[in-house]
Order: C-alpha cells, then structure tokens, then sequence
C-alpha cells in the first residue's frame, strides 16, 4: 500500500484537515496525522490508525490504553503514543474548560460518562468530587483522596475545599472500586451520609455520590443510599 506521502495530495489528511476542516476527516484520518507514515512494511498510517481504532475499540479505548502496551505494538513507539495520549488529554480538557460548552451534569448518566473510562481502569482507589456551578456546569475535577474509602481517614472537609475556593453551587462525589464491581458498600454509604449533611451545612449541594466500576457504575442518590428523602 502506498505511503501517505505517496497518495495524491489532495487526498493526505494534512491536506484534507487545511483545505475541509476536521469535520470532514474520519476518526483514521484524524488519528493518521498524529501517526504520519507508520514505517511498518505494507501499512501505511491511516490503515495503521484503522487498526488500532479496531483493536482498541474506537477513541475511549485508546484512552484507557495502557502506554507501555501501545508502545511496543508493530508501527508504533514512544513517540507516537505520546502523541496520541496528549491529543486524546486535550480533547478531555477541553469538555471541562470551555466556558461557552462547558459540560453541564443532568442526570448521574452524564457525570458517569466523564469518569467512567478513566476511573474504571484505575488499580486504586481514587475519591474525587466534580465541582459544578449554579448551572451544574463542571468548574473542575478534583482528587480529594487516593486509596481505601474510610470514613476514618477521610476528612470530610476536604471534600469541600476546592468546591469552596471556586465558589461552587454543588458537588458530586466519585469513586472507584479497582475490583470493577460497583456495588456500594456500608463505609460508602457512611461517607456519603456525612458528605450530605457536611454540605448542608456549607451551603454546597451534595448532588451525588457514584461508585465507579470496569465499565459500570452505580448512582447511590437513585438508590437513597446515603440521602435522604
């Protein structure tokens, strides 16, 4: 197959993103231009983009993919992982800072789907709160904590700190469980019942608290876990 630099002009996707815009490329071609010629013998870079698109079952895959393990895969290298994992970082980036589009939270489904891919994959347990304005627009999302969820160890306080710095309206706590399986137990069903009542008090809105699991989670709002009424 011939190289992307051997395809006609008007067809490389350098050329095609200048002269069409970045809506018209697919998410191969997309993903060539990071690429560039693979340097794999009869594969040139969109076909490798292709593969790895397949193999990794689109861009969240890619995402949650491991750096060492996509290093050493034929056509790639350190390099072009780099690349790949700081584009897919700014498009992540980007959902959480942009002022006009900032993501707006609706229902646990939409707070779920910003954490899911990252946080499913994830070998400890991380506790972070997504600080939402008066909107439930995200402002930021914070890591309060890293390792076992315990009431004993978790100031709860520290949920609400940077919520305060930004002057958030509200709150939504997540975390993980590296077991994969989401299903809250009794010590989360006490933080969140603190977390609530410390929010009443500050005048911040606990919204939520989800468990996140390998490709599923549970909203303990929708289950009254931890909330009352």
């Amino acid at each position: 197959m011939p190289t992307i630099r051997e395809l006609p002009e008007h067809d490389r996707p350098r050329s095609r993103i200048q002269h069409a815009g970045g809506a018209a490329l697919s998410d191969a071609e997309l993903l060539a231009i990071l690429l560039r010629d693979s340097g794999v013998e009869g594969m040139n870079a969109i076909e490798l983009a292709q593969q790895l698109l397949v193999d990794h079952r689109g861009w969240a895959g890619l995402q949650r993919a491991n750096f060492a393990d996509l290093a050493i895969q034929r056509g790639m290298g350190q390099a072009k992982v780099a690349q790949i994992k700081a584009a897919l970082e700014i498009g992540r980036r980007l959902l959480l800072t942009s002022d006009e589009q900032r993501l707006q939270i609706r229902s646990p489904a939409d707070a779920a789907q910003l954490m899911l891919v990252e946080m499913g994959q994830l070998d400890q347990e991380h506790l972070r709160t997504i600080c939402l304005d008066t909107k439930n627009r995200v402002q930021k999302v914070h890591t309060v904590y890293i390792g076992s969820l315990n009431s004993s160890l978790v100031r709860i306080g520290e949920l609400y700190k940077e919520a305060i710095r930004l002057n958030s309206a509200a709150v939504i706590l997540v975390h993980n469980h590296p077991s994969g399986d989401p299903t809250p137990s009794p010590e989360d069903v006490l933080v969140t019942r603190q977390a609530v009542e410390a929010g009443k008090l500050l005048d911040i809105d606990c919204l939520d608290h989800l468990v996140i699991g390998q490709g599923r989670y549970v909203s303990m709002r929708e289950r009254n876990l931890g909330f009352s009424g």
